[in-house]
């Protein structure tokens, strides 16, 4: 047994300590092995996200550079996807930049930038994307006691073994009444203490200067909050106990509309939110299955449409990966900053 612990230091060391789970090299074995984000399912993620980008970089002027940032990039995946895909006359001017922990990847190329913390605020022109960064920003949880009382939780770093703390700080108290209040405060029910990820993506949206953050992931409103709580752990693909003992992924689903809230106090303007099924969608997608008459007239032409929708709809599925939220941020910028279908 090891000392107990509040989840937000534990989650910390656990994933970005010196022997954390997202700290070590992105490589067979280490960390990106363990899960499989939209990014990895297919290419046409990448595709939609470039719609994006292309309409950014035309509402605000084609600017010379134009910055492209991944926030929690993994591997860098997706912005080597989006710099093959992108146009030449935009290929050109973009900055590449990945914001990760764990060490740059050998095959990484070298327009790719690579730094572990985010860019001074101010000082990008063009997207910043965040793609299942926001649900492993570690925070606290805590449980309602006998008396009625929100009590932070403890953890064993090394077991997952849980006992009851202190009571909550006023950040965190306020917080608490604020975004989870239409939870019943029934004994033993949980609440996942979302402040740092508010804090986070207000950082993140503040590095703009002008242009557009985005970022996706699974979470929750104010009208479905769980009881139990989220908390999960990730081993090898599959869910696993929540021990933070940095073998593993800890994750916690994003309180959405907090997280939207704080992005747009920094930004001075709202977002846009909706879901990737409804975003992938208005960017033409489509997870429809093609045409047997393709079949027999053009059989290549059918096989490829068939696997382009069947990825599409895994992307598109509302009970898996479609079911994720898209937070589109403007920052100092018109409403074409957004492609057509994704404007507020």
């Amino acid at each position: 047994m090891a000392e107990a612990m509040p989840w937000r230091r534990a989650m910390t060391d656990g994933l970005y300590g010196t022997h954390g789970f997202f700290s070590r090299a992105i490589q067979p074995g280490g960390s990106g092995s363990h899960f499989r984000t939209s990014a990895h399912a297919s290419v046409l993620f990448a595709t939609a996200v470039l719609r994006v980008v292309v309409a950014a970089d035309e509402a605000l002027g084609r600017p010379h550079p134009f910055d492209l940032i991944d926030v929690g990039a993994g591997g860098g995946h997706l912005l080597r996807q989006l710099a093959e895909l992108a146009p030449t006359h935009l290929a050109n001017r973009m900055r590449l930049s990945a914001v990760e922990v764990a060490p740059r990847p050998a095959d990484l190329p070298d327009t790719i930038r690579w730094r572990d913390r985010l860019p001074r605020s101010g000082s990008l022109t063009g997207v910043l994307m965040a793609t299942e960064w926001l649900d492993n920003v570690p925070l606290d949880i805590a449980e309602v006691d006998q008396d009625g009382q929100l009590r932070y939780m403890l953890v064993d770093p090394l077991s997952g073994v849980e006992t009851p703390g202190g009571e909550l700080s006023p950040v965190d108290a306020t917080w608490a009444d604020r975004w989870w209040t239409e939870t019943a405060w029934d004994v033993g029910t949980r609440v996942e203490l979302g402040a740092p990820r508010d804090e986070a993506w207000a950082e993140a949206v503040a590095c703009l200067s002008r242009g557009v953050a985005l970022t996706v992931d699974y979470g929750h409103m104010w009208y479905a909050r769980p009881r139990d709580g989220t908390l999960t752990g990730f081993y090898a693909g599959r869910t696993s106990s929540t021990i933070p003992d940095g073998t593993r992924d800890i994750t916690a689903h994003v309180a959405i509309d907090s997280v939207c809230a704080a992005g747009e106090s920094v930004a001075g303007a709202p977002a846009v939110l909706t879901t990737q099924s409804d975003a992938l969608a208005a960017l033409g997608l489509s997870g429809a299955r093609p045409s047997l008459d393709l079949a027999s007239t053009d059989p290549t032409g059918y096989v490829q449409a068939l696997s382009a929708a069947s990825h599409a709809a895994e992307l598109m599925d509302p009970a898996g990966l479609g079911g994720h939220y898209w937070v589109a941020q403007p920052v100092n910028a018109p409403p074409e900053v957004l492609p057509v279908g994704l404007r507020g």
